[in-house]
């Protein structure tokens, strides 16, 4: 953890700004597209746990939003995710096959949104109601602070595979998110790793909001701001840390 723990899973005062202040985007990733921006929220203090009423009240209300935009525009047609599309072709990667995490929750709504634990259904839902992808981590599982960047094609990544444990690799010049131990998530909001999941047990996490024009620097504050507000009352001593980076697009 980048910090040291103190009481109900906050870390020493300085040790969230810290974190934040050593996160970092190359400039390989901004060449790629000038316009985006990350907004990274760490929340401390959380009280993790299952799926609750709250959540899930949460979760329908992006099940309706989802269900409102893709009745008159076809899923990837919508904004952010045909933004998001044509950043993974960018770097080489195929969106039909490899969906970012906006898409798949998106073209999941008619179905229902997956009920995982308190934590992740509420960033899974500002992600749809906002329209922007937004993932959550551990802070126990990081090793140094997030970095995004294009692989070497040489970093592990720890996934399942066939049900089991795995290390898997990145595509070399694949965008990524990573610390110190490795890759954090994979094809910039694709999927991300074992280690560093949210579980029940989860007392401070990072979240890290993405977006590509049309969305700008007050959109992304908006999307920080509800996820901020949702999760204010998940924890008995909650502190609240943020830093947005962004090119100049």
């Amino acid at each position: 953890m980048p910090g040291v723990p103190g009481e109900n899973g906050v870390m020493d005062p300085h040790g969230a700004n810290r974190f934040l202040a050593g996160a970092q985007v190359d400039d390989a990733v901004f060449a790629l597209r000038p316009d985006y921006r990350a907004l990274l929220v760490v929340i401390e203090g959380l009280a993790g746990g299952p799926s609750d009423a709250r959540s899930d009240a949460l979760l329908a209300r992006a099940e309706q939003v989802a269900l409102g935009l893709i009745a008159t525009t076809p899923v990837e047609d919508l904004p952010q995710i045909a933004a998001w599309r044509a950043a993974y072709r960018a770097f080489g990667a195929k969106p039909q096959r490899t969906r970012n995490s906006l898409e798949a929750l998106t073209r999941r709504a008619s179905a229902g949104l997956p009920r995982v634990n308190r934590l992740t259904d509420t960033y899974n839902a500002i992600s749809v109601i906002h329209q922007v992808p937004l993932g959550g981590e551990d802070l126990d599982g990081y090793a140094g602070s997030p970095r995004l960047r294009r692989a070497l094609g040489s970093e592990t990544f720890d996934t399942i595979a066939a049900g089991e444990p795995a290390v898997d690799h990145p595509e070399p010049g694949e965008v990524i998110w990573c610390d110190d131990a490795g890759v954090t998530c994979r094809r910039w909001n694709w999927r991300q790793c074992r280690r560093t999941a949210l579980t029940a047990s989860t007392t401070s996490a990072l979240f890290i909001i993405d977006a590509l024009a049309p969305a700008g620097d007050a959109d992304v504050e908006r999307v920080g701001d509800e996820l901020a507000e949702a999760l204010g009352g998940v924890g008995p001593g909650i502190r609240i840390s943020r830093r947005l980076i962004a090119g100049r697009g």
